[in-house]
């Protein structure tokens, strides 16, 4: 049975998405996100389930700065969970006792609107978590009562529901992924994703435009594109690419060494089957057969076979 990491404590939406991924794996909470993938590269874990992004707040800082600057890791797997809150109480409570609620601030800020409606005389306490602050409320002495966190963490710490679903948008959905130790690359499926994270050689104008032409020439579709500092200056940045299609299209595997000669760094995070199951759609031109009849041709021209 493989042991999976995941960003703690029990309760969090971390946990339902590493659920929804293996549910017959054992189960390793950690303190962070870093604390997870750590877990990972030492060997006390097989792999971790991480948030990479968030389809309202964008992407998770934590985990996009591990992939980038910690050792090397593979994503294997991607889970979409849809993100949906409920106010929890300890068994008894009554909405009228409720004055104090514990939360963490990014759930506080997809529950305002609910907030202002039904709690009015509330006060909102950050919480490290979710998770953290139903933990907080299911103690009998806690000074807070009522936490706003998922539905999960009411089971695990015995809460009621007092409300559900109280986000201010109902489509919001985090993106989560898997990751292992390097090695083994997910065969493909024709609805995969890879993703990347790239270093400019040198700041100058078009450079970005340079990143990406090495995509639109090749026909690869980006679906997502985050820019992050190095922290070596203001105006230095790395780039983290998504893009349609795996390292073993031809168009890919193109695309990703031209980005490798123009890149002071090109770190591959994984290819992996797309959890939306999108197929990806082949330009014409672009296709492995296209790219191989055009190695073909370039072999006759060079060995004069005009």
């Amino acid at each position: 049975m493989p042991k999976l990491a995941y960003l703690g404590p029990e309760g969090t939406f971390t946990e339902a998405a590493a659920r929804g991924l293996a549910p017959d794996a054992e189960r390793l909470p950690c303190a962070n996100v870093g604390a997870a993938l750590d877990a990972v590269r030492s060997g006390q874990a097989d792999g971790a389930v991480v948030p990479l992004e968030n389809s309202l707040e964008g992407g998770i800082i934590q985990t996009l700065d591990e992939f980038a600057w910690g050792q090397p890791l593979l994503i294997v797997a991607e889970y979409l969970l849809p993100v949906e809150f409920s106010l929890l109480v300890r068994p008894g409570t009554e909405p009228r006792q409720i004055k104090r609620v514990t939360t963490h601030p990014a759930a506080h800020t997809q529950c305002r609107n609910f907030i202002e409606r039904e709690l009015p005389g509330a006060v909102v306490i950050p919480a490290a978590s979710t998770a953290a602050a139903a933990q907080e409320v299911a103690n009998p002495d806690s000074p807070y009562d009522a936490a706003i966190s998922p539905a999960i963490a009411g089971e695990v710490y015995g809460l009621e529901e007092a409300a559900s679903n109280i986000g201010d948008r109902n489509d919001t959905v985090t993106r989560f992924v898997r990751v292992a130790p390097p090695g083994h690359v997910p065969e493909p499926t024709g609805a995969d994703r890879t993703s990347l994270v790239a270093f400019l050689k040198e700041d100058h104008a078009g450079a970005l435009l340079e990143m990406l032409n090495e995509f639109a020439v090749r026909g690869v579709n980006l679906t997502r594109i985050e820019s992050r500092p190095t922290g070596q200056g203001i105006g230095s940045y790395f780039f983290h690419f998504d893009a349609e299609g795996h390292v073993a299209d031809a168009r890919v595997g193109e695309a990703l060494s031209g980005l490798h000669r123009i890149c002071s760094d090109l770190r591959f995070l994984g290819s992996y089957p797309r959890a939306d199951r999108v197929v990806t759609q082949i330009r014409p031109g672009t296709s492995d057969g296209d790219f191989g009849e055009a190695a073909g041709w370039l072999t006759r021209m060079r060995s004069g076979r005009v």
